[in-house]
């Protein structure tokens, strides 16, 4: 067996499962998960409909570029919401579909890492965990950056030192981030290009909360902003990923897209022919529709701003937490121990969060999550209120 499974931790929701483990809570007060982020709103019908249409495609081998009629949709959409020219994303050469982007973060960073190198990969801290284990499966090193409150909850990049820079071989960026939610500003993302090109290491934007903001006049902008205002058509070192999941509440589509760097994608395709992950051609068809629509996305961006309120409002004077640039995730600090918090909460009131320390790893003797909890607000309005009302009944009691 391949050793470097051994350097793998387990996963937050292995350790929660292990924190509660013989914790009976109340029988009489049902379940509120607000532990993972799984989206709740209904999938769009029309989404539906379009997978349903082309069920006769499960007789065809997909392929693993994709159909044109997807990579157009993508590219389509990715270049009006982000600004880029209308002749710099070609369907062709910039964009890949990908089966979810949990998938297409694992499989890019195999395929770029040199593990003939003692190459680092970094991220922010706390962070997705398939960061750190793509890093580790693909012989690379990960190297934490801290995400603190004092810093906006984002990377202090202007503290790493060059001889980390320089042994950087792939920089993972997540904003909105989860579970901060915090947005990083073009001219920081303008920076990160700068020090790619000095360093030579690729930027993977995990952007799949992009589409979840509360201000509808000012979506967050992106990388491939960033590559538009700096003109840089080529997009060199740069590679973005984005998911129908949370943007289209599509999670079991698997459906996704990364987009960039042309050189980068011919030779990330070649290892996907391999891996392969092909998306099956009724899904590409249905997930082109969803790309080619907004209504939906707007509607699912209300149902998010009305719970962030509600909860947000209960929450007041109880627990110290604030409203996140985007996402769905509220990142809020504890009167005392994560671990200690999550599991009393969940004895006394039946609604499960995840402890921060879970989410990030402790460097130089500081674990950037402890003393906080992720809640995911992805529960029904109704539900969510409730959840709030016991977590304020639990602080004050």
């Amino acid at each position: 067996m391949n050793p470097t499974l051994d350097l793998l931790q387990p996963y937050p929701f292995e350790k929660l499962r292990a924190l509660l483990a013989g914790v009976t809570p109340p029988a009489a007060i049902k379940p509120i998960p607000l532990s993972i982020g799984e989206p709740k709103h209904p999938s769009p019908a029309f989404v539906a409909e379009a997978l349903t249409a082309n069920l006769d495609q499960l007789a065809v081998y997909p392929t693993t570029l994709g159909i044109v009629e997807l990579r157009e949709a993508i590219a389509s959409w990715a270049g009006q919401r982000f600004g880029v020219p209308a002749d710099w994303l070609d369907p062709a050469r910039h964009v890949l579909p990908v089966t979810g982007t949990r998938e297409a973060l694992f499989s890019f960073t195999q395929a770029v890492v040199d593990r003939s190198k003692r190459g680092l990969v970094l991220s922010p801290n706390p962070f997705y965990q398939i960061y750190e284990g793509a890093a580790l499966l693909a012989g690379a090193e990960p190297h934490y950056l801290p995400c603190l409150a004092d810093k906006g909850f984002n990377p202090d990049f202007d503290s790493v030192p060059d001889e980390i820079w320089q042994r950087c071989q792939l920089l993972f960026l997540c904003s909105p981030g989860n579970p901060t939610g915090a947005l990083l500003p073009v001219a920081t993302l303008k920076k990160l290009i700068a020090l790619a090109d000095r360093h030579d290491f690729v930027i993977a934007a995990d952007e799949c909360y992009s589409e979840l903001y509360f201000d509808e006049a000012s979506p967050p902008p992106g990388l491939l902003t960033a590559c538009a205002e700096l003109g840089r058509s080529d997009f060199a070192r740069c590679v973005v990923f984005h998911s129908l999941s949370k943007r289209s509440n599509l999670p079991g589509m698997r459906s996704g897209f990364v987009a960039g760097d042309a050189a980068i994608l011919k030779r990330f395709l070649l290892y996907r022919t391999y891996h392969g992950c092909a998306m099956p051609v009724q899904v590409q068809k249905a997930s082109a529709v969803a790309w080619r629509d907004e209504a939906h996305v707007r509607e699912n961006r209300e149902l998010y701003r009305q719970k962030f309120a509600a909860v947000l409002d209960i929450l007041q004077g109880s627990l110290e937490v604030s409203l996140p640039d985007g996402g769905f995730y509220l990142w809020a600090k504890t009167p005392g121990d994560d671990e200690a918090f999550a599991r009393d909460l969940f004895a006394h009131e039946h609604v499960t969060v995840v402890p921060g320390s879970y989410l990030s790893r402790e460097v130089a003797g500081v674990n950037p999550g402890a003393g906080r909890i992720r809640m995911a607000l992805v529960a029904p309005l109704a539900e969510c209120v409730e959840a709030a009302e016991r977590i304020r009944r639990f602080c004050q009691g």
